[in-house]
């Protein structure tokens, strides 16, 4: 039975079968709080009639069918979330009638009570294919129509979809909110929110006309929703877009709305963006969170325009959606906001991800061949994401900024609110640039694994007497690509790391020769990459790492000392550095990082290569010179600043010994006091976190601050801090609730991220057969997200060893477990494989 997987060929079999002329969605969100009434009518015509199709409804109770005025009988048509449609005519009315079902997984229309108030909010996630659990569709993305939702729900509610929200009509304490049809789109951009939300408006005054502009937040966070940054950084987007794509916004308003238990960072519904209401922190957050946030606003509006006026026909091409709003939220926060130095962050951290993903069993072509939905689930990563934003920022540099923004304007306007292949947007970009990509879309898009770059030469004297740069492949993705590369020689000037010369090359095959450099002094660090126009790995020749080791703080520039500190976590993940010289690298020289992400990322490296990269037997003495080292860091940062509150963190996070464990006992209670370190709420829960990691505290000290902070924040903290505890009983009761499809999908998230630590090997060593025996249900008990976030955030690294590798295997080699979980069993050993190995290389010093 096909159930909810629809595959490319039927997709393909019903897009050639039906056009779709409107959709008209009737919502009752007053009839409880499990189902709420669903009641779809869909026009649309059949190229053959006669014929038979399907509609998609999940989890549903249908009460009525009729086709074309003709009762269907729901007990047969309904069946394994579809519903057959018999002897089509050239136009076709089709009416369901249903109750559908509330989610708390964050899929279909979610719905969340506050407790900090008893107030109810509600959202819709729809990407991939969910708009199905909420009305009846035909639910794939090159059937686009325009859609016209009704919704009844308690009159003191906001309610808000694509189309601009009416003024309701008022009966008692009911309300009825008609909407006006939307622009022709596909099924997952639609949207509904509805509950108890704080609103605030504004406007846009662009060069195309006024766009209306709403942020909305539940009541319990109105004071940390800074709506004077937001609406700035918003109308900084727009005037960016508007400018760069040449064709005006194509919905209307525009709608930001910042939801609970949020599985995800935002979602593109057109014209009524969700996003995550952590994004309104309520404590202090670092200057990389802001930049963060702004990279998710600009990215949410960069799909107004690539990826819902203009959609994928099948979701062979999310990766194109994904990956071109990911390298124009950079590009716009760097020429538009105050976060000109975005692409150094996007180097430190989101490319990191690509990176690793790469290098993972699982790895992939970005363009993945996504035969069904659950092939697109699976693929759906950070290759999409970060991978295919370096690809294209590569991509931009070889065919010129000019060229690539004509293509795409041309594009939109070609394609404007239909579907289109990779190949439509390949063909405007040769156009516009002269240039012939089918060659470079093979060997980037259509081939799997990462490249590594290594600089060789001889040397005549002081000066290069040859100069090549080495590329090489693993073996099982063997593709040698060309390279945009650019070329960085920097030296020692009065104590600081300055580039004396730059230039750019193209490096294709094994080896490409440089003629340039011959008789060219050798520089103290040669950077090859430099400005991060290529998707490679880079190595330091033996001088340059010596140089940085030396003093890494000494280069100025922000994005080079992003990719020498790329590099050597590069090494130490691929055993090439020791983790003790790279835990020492970054002692040395993070306390003078400028870039924000530097600043936050970077130690958590650290901290990998600590707790899973060095040798065990001198691991005790690298985490005591990592947490003096810190407690230093901390105490000599300047106060209030991102780096002090960095530190502390991170302090926390690694406290062990007895006297660290009582300096986080007393920034908890007062009695050590770092000047200019606001111990507020989140960092509290930090603090008791480690504090019941260690066994120093208990549920009753955690019970303490959960009654201080009774907030759904404080309630996923309180459960992160219980099941650090080292004790059976603190496991036991975080994997049960692991388990519970009834545990809300952020809590479950945060239980699942705390629950197997490094140094706990005694009460998390049972969880290696529980972790294996859930692997082949949990995605049939949780749904796919909350599965994958157990299977891929829950696997236990810390048990890292030889033993566990071969207990893996044999389970491998027989299970009953789906392709998803697969999946990511695989990345956990491959994970373990390469801790070990740095382990090995750790221990050679």
């Amino acid at each position: 039975m096909p159930g909810t997987n629809l595959t490319r060929d039927e997709a393909a079999t019903r897009a050639a079968l039906l056009d779709v002329t409107s959709y008209s969605i009737e919502l009752d969100l007053t009839t409880g709080d499990k189902t709420f009434g669903s009641t779809t009518t869909i026009e649309f015509t059949s190229r053959e009639p006669g014929s038979e199709t399907f509609a998609d409804l999940v989890d549903a109770i249908v009460h009525e069918i009729t086709l074309n005025g003709e009762p269907l009988d729901p007990a047969t048509a309904y069946a394994d979330s579809r519903i057959a449609l018999p002897g089509l005519q050239a136009e076709n009315v089709l009416v369901v009638r249903a109750d559908c079902t509330y989610s708390h997984t964050g899929e279909g229309l979610h719905r969340f009570v506050d407790p900090a108030d008893g107030r109810v909010y509600l959202y819709s996630q729809f990407e991939v294919p969910d708009a199905r659990r909420v009305f009846t569709t035909f639910e794939q993305p090159d059937l686009k129509a325009p859609f016209q939702f009704t919704v009844t729900a308690p009159s003191s509610w906001k309610v808000v979809s694509n189309s601009p929200s009416p003024e309701p009509e008022v009966d008692g304490e009911k309300g009825v909110w008609r909407f006006e049809p939307t622009k022709r789109m596909s099924t997952y951009i639609t949207a509904i929110v509805a509950g108890e939300y704080h609103e605030v408006q504004h406007v846009y005054n662009g060069k195309h006309g006024d766009i209306p502009l709403g942020h909305y937040c539940r009541q319990s966070l109105v004071e940390y929703l800074d709506v004077d940054e937001l609406v700035k950084l918003t109308k900084q987007s727009f005037e960016f877009f508007e400018e760069q794509f040449d064709y005006p916004y194509p919905f209307g308003k525009y709608d930001q709305l910042y939801v609970p238990e949020y599985n995800m960072g935002a979602m593109e519904n057109a014209g009524c963006v969700t996003l995550r209401d952590e994004y309104l922190p309520r404590s202090r957050q670092p200057r990389s969170f802001y930049e963060f946030r702004a990279s998710v606003i600009t990215h949410e509006m960069a799909h107004m325009w690539f990826g819902d006026l203009v959609t994928m026909k099948w979701w062979d091409d999310l990766w194109l959606n994904e990956s071109f709003a990911e390298w124009a939220c950079y590009f716009c926060e760097a020429e538009a906001t105050e976060f000109t130095d975005a692409w150094t962050g996007f180097t430190n951290a989101r490319k990191q991800t690509g990176y690793r993903a790469d290098q993972l069993p699982s790895t992939h072509p970005i363009a993945a061949d996504n035969v069904d939905l659950h092939a697109v689930e699976v693929n759906f990563d950070m290759i999409t994401y970060a991978k295919g934003a370096s690809v294209l920022k590569q991509l931009v540099a070889w065919v010129g900024l000019e060229p690539f923004l004509a293509g795409l304007r041309q594009y939109f306007k070609d394609h404007e609110f239909g579907n289109a292949e990779f190949g439509d947007l390949l063909l405007a970009l040769e156009k516009s640039s002269g240039r012939e990509l089918q060659s470079w879309a093979q060997e980037w898009l259509q081939t799997a694994g990462v490249n590594t770059l290594t600089p060789a030469f001889d040397l005549d004297g002081d000066a290069y007497s040859s100069f090549t740069v080495r590329q090489t492949a693993h073996p099982d993705h063997p593709t040698l690509r060309r390279h945009r590369l650019g070329l960085g020689l920097y030296d020692e000037v009065d104590g600081r790391l300055v580039r004396r010369d730059y230039l750019e090359i193209d490096v294709e095959g094994p080896e490409t020769e440089v003629p340039a450099l011959v008789g060219v002094k050798q520089p103290d660090l040669m950077l090859l990459n430099d400005n991060d126009h290529a998707f490679a790995k880079i190595r330091l020749d033996e001088r340059s790492l010596a140089t940085v080791i030396g003093g890494l703080s000494k280069l100025d520039d922000s994005l080079a000392r992003a990719l020498v500190w790329g590099a050597a976590w590069d090494m130490t993940r691929d055993a090439e550095m020791a983790a003790t010289d790279f835990v020492r690298l970054v002692l040395a020289n993070i306390g003078s990082e400028t870039d924000s992400w530097g600043v936050t990322r970077i130690p958590t490296y650290a901290a990998m290569a600590v707790n899973a990269y060095s040798a065990p037997e001198g691991r005790a003495a690298l985490r005591a010179e990592w947490e003096s080292g810190l407690r230093d860091l901390l105490l000599a940062a300047e106060p209030g600043s991102d780096h002090q509150l960095t530190f502390a963190r991170a302090y926390a996070a690694v406290a062990h010994s007895d006297a660290a464990l009582g300096d986080v006992a007393g920034l908890l209670d007062g009695s050590f006091v770092v000047d200019g370190l606001a111990v507020d709420q989140d960092l509290r829960w930090t603090l008791i976190t480690s504090l019941a990691a260690a066994g120093r505290f208990g549920d009753t000290e955690i019970d303490a601050e959960l009654e201080k902070d009774n907030t759904i924040s404080g309630k996923e903290k309180a459960a992160a801090a219980r099941v650090a505890q080292p004790t059976a009983e603190a496991k036991a009761d975080g994997w049960r609730a692991i388990l519970d499809p009834g545990t809300p999908n952020e809590t479950h998230r945060e239980t699942v991220f705390s629950i197997f630590r490094y140094g706990q090997d005694e009460v998390v060593a049972p969880y290696l057969e529980l972790y294996l025996e859930a692997a082949e249900t949990v995605i049939d008990n949780l749904g796919f997200h909350k599965g994958s976030v157990l299977l891929e955030y829950g696997f236990p690294k810390a048990l890292g060893s030889e033993a566990l590798v071969e207990r893996v295997d044999a389970w491998l080699a027989d299970n009953d477990a789906p392709k998803g979980a697969l999946r990511y069993v695989q990345e956990g050993r491959a994970d373990v494989l390469r801790a070990l190995a740095a382990q090995k290389r750790d221990a050679q010093g």
